[in-house]
C-alpha cells in the first residue's frame, strides 16, 4: 500500500494520500519521477492531503515539493512529522 507520494527524489516533503496515518505507523511512499518506493515511519498523526517531512528540516530551510521550494520552515520538523502551516510559511514574507 502507498501512503504518500512525491514527484522528485530531492523533495523534502510529500503528500499523504490515505486516511488515518497515525504516529508510529510504518509508511510506504512512491517517487513518481523514478517509479520507486521508499519507507518512512510517521512520528505524528497526519491527515490525508497534508504533507509529511521526508528529512529533518531546520528553521530557515526550504520545503521542497515537485523539485522546487514551496515554503520556508519556521519551526524544526523531524522526518516523519506533519509538515503544514504551523511549521512552514510562504517564502514571500
Amino acid at each position: 500500500m502507498i501512503h504518500f507520494i512525491l514527484h522528485d527524489a530531492r523533495d523534502t516533503v510529500a503528500v499523504v494520500v490515505v486516511e488515518g496515518v497515525q504516529a508510529g505507523q510504518p509508511l510506504n511512499g512512491w517517487i513518481m519521477d523514478d517509479d520507486r518506493t521508499i519507507t518512512l515511519q510517521a512520528r505524528q498523526d497526519i491527515p490525508i492531503g497534508h504533507k509529511i517531512a521526508l528529512a529533518d528540516l531546520a528553521e530557515g530551510d526550504a520545503a521542497i515539493k515537485y523539485g522546487i521550494a514551496i515554503g520556508k520552515v519556521v519551526k524544526p520538523i523531524a522526518a516523519g512529522e506533519h509538515a503544514h502551516v504551523h511549521n512552514i510559511k510562504t517564502q514571500r514574507w
